[in-house]
């Protein structure tokens, strides 16, 4: 993406652990303003933790700064704070609440600015129309397209200044999975930095500037889509 220069996301030696396993070897990567990075690789490459050591959700060692300042390990609502927000793997709504209660806790940091709070439900429901026809239903009754977007939604209703999904079309159709990825486009375009982590290849190269190939734990490679034209452009780095 042009113009986009100034690194507002910053991860040097960034590893993790379960008990004696490195899930997560040493890695360094950044995010540039207004840019949309993709995180590919396949099925335990460690894109899902990398994403939870970003938002310091896990013990790692390494460095994470977000604008500058260090993001605070184990402590989601200081990193919220800063603006860091993650709508993870599995979407992680509320399902016995409403769609209106979900949407309302993305914004608990509000507390009580009502009209703030209104101000964001009007941007989320503009951006996801079907929400706004189902903010009396219960959460755990929408289609899993509807549970994405209420998912996304309710990040948005944080205003982040960077935005982090973890497979955000797992189990969709690819209808409803080009309707989702057009809005994250549409945010981006906006001026929204954001994180894509995606097993299938094509929807993030579709949208990334640049795109870091995990494998194993640790980062294979870092690459410009355009020069992807191929499966077989990946699958050396996915077994690297």
């Amino acid at each position: 993406m042009s113009g986009a220069t100034t690194k507002v996301l910053e991860a040097e030696g960034l590893s993790a652990r379960y008990g004696s396993v490195e899930a997560l070897r040493p890695v360094d990567l950044y995010v540039n303003d207004r840019e949309l990075i993709g995180i590919l690789g396949a099925n335990g490459a460690g894109k899902s933790t990398l994403m939870r050591a970003l938002m310091g959700l896990i013990p790692t060692q390494g460095h994470v700064r977000f604008r500058g300042a260090n993001v605070p390990r184990r402590n989601t609502v200081a990193a919220a704070a800063m603006g860091l927000v993650l709508v993870p793997e599995g979407r992680g709504i509320f399902a016995p609440m409403t769609v209106a209660e979900n949407l309302e806790l993305g914004a608990y940091l509000l507390k009580s600015n009502k009209g703030e709070l209104g101000r964001r439900l009007e941007r989320v429901l503009a951006l996801f129309p079907r929400l706004k026809e189902r903010l009396a239903q219960v959460a755990g009754s929408l289609s899993g397209g509807e549970q994405q977007m209420l998912a996304v939604g309710r990040a948005l209703m944080a205003e982040p200044k960077m935005l982090l999904l973890d497979e955000p079309s797992l189990g969709l159709a690819p209808r409803i999975v080009d309707e989702i990825l057009e809005k994250l486009g549409m945010l981006n375009r906006d001026g929204l930095p954001i994180i894509l982590v995606e097993q299938k290849a094509p929807l993030a190269l579709k949208l990334a500037s640049r795109v870091y190939v995990m494998s194993v734990g640790h980062i294979a490679a870092e690459l410009d889509p355009r020069t992807i034209t191929s499966h077989d452009d990946l699958a050396r780095y996915y077994l690297g």
